[in-house]
C-alpha cells in the first residue's frame, strides 16, 4: 500500500503545483490539466484500498503517460518549469504504479506455509 500513499501525495502536488509555478508563461492550459490529473491519480489511489478496484492503480499508467507526453509535447525546448513538472511527475506515477499493491507483504507461497 505504500506505493498507493506515494500516488495520493503525487496527485496532491499536481493540485497545488500550479500556484507554486504561478510565474509560469502560458500558465492557464497547465491549470485544469494539473487539477484534473491530480485529482484522477487521487481517485485511482484510493479505489486500490477497496478489494474489488484493487488493480486500478493500472489506470494510473495511462495517466502517467499522458502527463509526461503532455509535457513533453505542450512547449518548445526547454520547457517552462510547470511542463517540467508535468514531465517527472508523469514519469514517477508510471514507476509507482507498477508497483504492486501489496508489494510489503510475502510472496502469496510464503504467506500460505505459515
Amino acid at each position: 500500500m505504500w506505493a498507493r500513499v506515494v500516488e495520493l501525495m503525487l496527485g496532491g502536488w499536481l493540485i497545488i503545483s500550479p500556484f507554486v509555478f504561478r510565474d509560469t508563461p502560458g500558465l492557464e492550459r497547465y491549470v485544469v490539466n494539473d487539477v484534473i490529473s491530480g485529482g484522477l491519480a487521487i481517485l485511482f489511489a484510493l479505489l486500490c484500498f477497496w478489494p474489488r478496484t484493487s488493480r486500478a492503480h493500472l489506470a494510473t499508467l495511462v495517466l502517467g503517460a499522458w502527463l509526461a507526453s503532455y509535457g513533453y509535447f505542450s512547449a518548445p525546448r526547454p520547457g517552462p518549469p510547470a511542463a517540467q513538472n508535468n514531465i517527472v511527475v508523469g514519469l514517477m506515477l508510471i514507476v509507482f504504479a507498477l508497483v504492486p499493491t501489496d508489494a510489503a507483504r510475502p510472496p502469496g507461497p510464503w504467506r500460505r506455509r505459515s
